[in-house]
């Protein structure tokens, strides 16, 4: 039998020395203010200094606030679309309606999409980068959502 009793468990390849081997992304399921080995969602997005912390979690604030704006940009889209519908004929509204509802779509879906990259995003489970979540929304809301109600009517962001 063998004893595998000196190595390590840890889920880190350890081969003594540094190896030119680069750190690993940390995968935390639990809360933690942790920063070291930090990715976000993706392992190129990997947090290695205080500088790269800021930096991404800026960007984080502005994706945050930026799907305020997408949710605002398509609010407009629509009630521009209403407003141009009600000057077409009668007989040629569900044509136009039609139409146009390959474009509410496209915009609908991209919608989903963002939501649940925030939501990836938010399950770091890093409080520094769920901070930075939720501040990009609170800003995204104060600048876009002058004309939304406050009440969320999608679950995951």
């Amino acid at each position: 039998m063998t004893d595998h009793s000196h190595m390590d468990h840890s889920g880190h390849m350890d081969h003594g020395g540094d190896g030119g081997m680069e750190p690993m992304c940390s995968m935390n399921m639990l809360f933690t203010w942790n920063t070291e080995n930090l990715c976000i969602v993706f392992r190129q997005w990997h947090v290695r200094s205080t500088a790269s912390l800021l930096v991404s979690l800026v960007a984080v604030v502005l994706l945050g606030a930026g799907y305020e704006a997408l949710r605002a940009a398509s609010r407009r889209y629509e009630l521009s679309l209403t407003k141009e519908i009600e000057t077409i004929p009668r007989q040629n509204q569900a044509a136009a309606g039609k139409r146009a509802h390959l474009t509410k779509s496209l915009l609908y879906g991209l919608q989903n999409f963002y939501a649940f990259m925030l939501m990836l995003v938010f399950m770091t489970y890093n409080g520094w980068v769920m901070i930075s979540v939720s501040l990009g929304a609170f800003l995204g809301y104060y600048f876009f959502g002058e004309t939304t109600s406050s009440t969320k009517e999608n679950a995951c962001h």
